[in-house]
């Protein structure tokens, strides 16, 4: 009984922000039925389609793979050093590239790097809508852009139709940390409410110009509130949404609120794009990406990697093991599963599914494939080499000899 008063209770308050947000700011809408399971206080949402959209050669939206996209750090006006680094992620498996445009040169180093790199790439822009046409005019496919930002109404339709006559996609990013003063005092500081009402303002102004080409991002670095302002801005409108947690931290911590963040709105169905924002090397935050999607049974690229956590049998340094594996598989894009265990008794047992793995003692290790042991090998240097071996025979049976 209080589980249905609970339900009844926060269907009608999450009706009456959609039915208001949707009345003030015009907002084409999708009407979405939401299925909500109160077990413990959880929620539990069905799945549903967003409209899509092109960004260059890729589908964003409407059923289509979730993309993992990261951004660069070099300063975009070094052209070399940008594609250096759009390289580096592509080979870790981006799949699209925001770079930042702060000014005019870093707006006419575009075109060079677009003639770089097969990527698409997304041009962050704030306040001036001249850098904004520019990077269209370069050839980006994308823009990260608050149309209510870059000042009056025609430099709005400056840019909206630059994007259309290049067929252009325009991302609505709004920041807990840069939410409009008017916003802030009405709801008494960033909230869910407000970020999902700064978004539908934006949409609104390329609605007007007839533009629907358009994602959303709600950033947040509290994790409830990411997962709360894309809850209700998935009820209320189907553009494609792009998610992350923004500011979450250095490589583990921000992977930890990335993986919580992220992983909880994607097993609902929230989510086209993401980025894993990390205070570390872009690459990590594509790697980390591709672990959440492949943990949620959504996508998987290269090799999956299991180790033990190690315990008081282990007499082998199986981290340094464990390193030189990930290390050696890094860049494969070979589907199959590598174990690394620290226990000859129970390590073949408990990793019987990889392709293949390797288990320790303290005077001995075994290679094995399926479960079965195929290599007995003394000393841990000559494991880890026989072990090489081994890898690379599989890897050459896969077709990836590199």
């Amino acid at each position: 009984m209080q589980d249905a008063f609970q339900m009844k209770a926060w269907l009608v308050s999450r009706n009456s922000i959609q039915e208001r947000l949707s009345v003030e700011y015009g907002v084409r809408t999708a009407v979405r039925a939401v299925a909500r399971n109160f077990r413990g206080g959880g929620q539990n949402m069905r799945i549903t389609k967003t409209r899509a959209i092109r960004l260059g050669g890729l589908v964003v939206g409407g059923g289509a793979p979730v993309m993992v996209q990261s951004m660069t750090n070099t300063d975009t006006r070094d052209v070399d050093a940008t594609l250096a680094q759009i390289e580096r992620l592509a080979a870790r498996g981006c799949e699209a590239v925001r770079l930042a445009v702060p000014d005019e040169a870093a707006a006419g180093a575009l075109r060079a790097i677009r003639a770089g790199t097969p990527l698409p790439l997304i041009a962050d822009i704030h306040f001036d809508y001249r850098l904004a046409v520019a990077a269209l005019e370069a050839g980006v496919e994308g823009l990260r852009i608050n149309p209510g930002n870059i000042g009056p109404s025609e430099h709005v339709d400056k840019v909206v139709d630059a994007a259309k006559a290049h067929k252009a996609v325009i991302r609505i990013g709004v920041n807990s940390g840069s939410l409009e003063k008017p916003l802030l005092k009405q709801y008494g500081g960033p909230c869910p409410e407000a970020l999902v009402q700064s978004a539908l303002g934006h949409v609104r102004l390329l609605e007007r110009r007839g533009f629907y080409d358009t994602k959303i991002s709600l950033k947040s670095s509290s994790v409830l509130d990411t997962i709360a302002s894309y809850r209700l801005l998935h009820e209320t409108c189907d553009y494609p949404l792009h998610i992350g947690v923004t500011e979450a931290g250095g490589l583990l911590r921000g992977t930890v609120k990335s993986s919580v963040g992220l992983g909880i709105l994607l097993h609902e169905g929230i989510g086209d794009t993401l980025r894993v924002s990390l205070t570390a090397d872009p690459a990590e935050e594509v790697t980390v990406a591709w672990e959440i999607l492949r943990a949620l049974g959504l996508r998987s690229r290269g090799p999956e990697i299991i180790s033990c956590p190690t315990c008081g049998r282990t007499e082998i340094d199986l981290f340094a093991l464990a390193r030189a594996v990930e290390e050696r598989l890094s860049q494969s894009t070979a589907d199959i599963k590598v174990a690394v265990m620290g226990c000859v008794v129970n390590g073949p047992g408990e990793a019987r599914e990889a392709d293949l793995g390797l288990a320790g003692g303290r005077d001995k290790g075994i290679i094995f494939r399926k479960g079965e042991v195929i290599r007995s090998v003394k000393g841990q240097e000559a494991l880890l080499a026989a072990f090489m071996e081994e890898l690379q025979t599989l890897l050459n049976e896969k077709g990836q000899p590199a």
